[in-house]
């Protein structure tokens, strides 16, 4: 059954709590190991698995696709990595053209295949469920993937648009500029550490909203804050009006853009409702 509910006010972030902590190891991140996955196009994908709290046995791994210019190696990603690790096995990577990974990013287009060369490693590592969990424009991935290639067991996205060309907020009218001008790419190439593709789509993908009907029978969760800077609360109501069942849409008060704003007390709740989720599938 659909269900939305708008959860309390969230307050310091998982970031702050990373900033703070970086560099210092956990119950779990010692035992962190490096990866490099290939992806079907031959991208090669910079990745890390951390087992869950349960191994030997693996029910369940999370898959998570970082927002546009994150990695890995930024502490909101690993404060990401870090909560849900205390849930389940994780997988994450950076995407095509960021980090250490190869390749150019194509904003949501292409990053499906690394998204799935992800998942395809959890199953190789033996986890009986998986679960993808994209943030921003991880987030819109997570939704094309879970429509397009389907390998997934439930699917949790963060902070994601709806439709393509949105310029109707500030921070997004600066990232197109940085994708569209040779000087935003190359500012973004050198600050931000992502290299941008400079051909754009030859041929304009199918957008969330439009592909988010066809996620199902995948249990989908999506979650959103009144406060994100980036897209309103128009595009997650857009895209749980479009999805079909089973969905979930947790509006956050006070919550604002994808992993720079997360607190640990979201990451936990995210975390804790994995399960859940994917039991929702399972339900004749």
């Amino acid at each position: 059954m659909a269900t939305s509910s708008y959860l309390p006010k969230l307050a310091r972030t998982a970031g702050d709590a990373a900033l703070e902590t970086f560099g210092v190891q956990n119950s779990q991140m010692h035992l962190t190991t490096r990866l490099e996955l290939a992806t079907e196009d031959g991208e090669r994908l910079a990745a890390l698995h951390v087992p869950g709290p349960f191994e030997p046995e693996r029910p369940l791994a999370v898959v998570v696709a970082h927002g546009f210019t994150g990695s890995i190696d930024k502490p909101p990603v690993r404060a990401v990595i870090d909560a849900l690790a205390k849930h389940a096995g994780v997988v994450a990577f950076d995407f095509r053209g960021h980090g250490r990974s190869s390749g150019h990013s194509t904003l949501g287009d292409k990053e499906i295949l690394d998204l799935d060369a992800a998942v395809r490693h959890a199953r190789e590592l033996g986890y009986a469920d998986v679960v993808t969990c994209g943030w921003s424009m991880g987030g819109s991935v997570v939704l094309r993937h879970a429509a397009l290639l389907r390998d997934v067991d439930g699917a949790v996205s963060v902070s994601a648009v709806s439709r393509w060309f949105y310029r109707d907020t500030k921070p997004m009218r600066r990232l197109h500029w940085a994708v569209e001008s040779r000087l935003g790419r190359l500012v973004a190439r050198h600050a931000l550490k992502t290299r941008i593709t400079a051909d754009g789509w030859a041929e304009v993908p199918e957008s969330p909203v439009e592909v988010v009907g066809r996620v199902a029978p995948i249990p989908l969760l999506l979650v959103h804050g009144d406060a994100d800077h980036y897209f309103p609360v128009e595009h997650p109501e857009a895209l749980f009006a479009a999805a079909s069942e089973p969905k979930e849409l947790w509006l956050l008060e006070g919550f604002g853009h994808a992993e720079n704003a997360a607190t640990p007390e979201l990451l936990d709740r995210i975390g804790a409702h994995l399960t859940d989720l994917v039991a929702k599938g399972r339900v004749p």
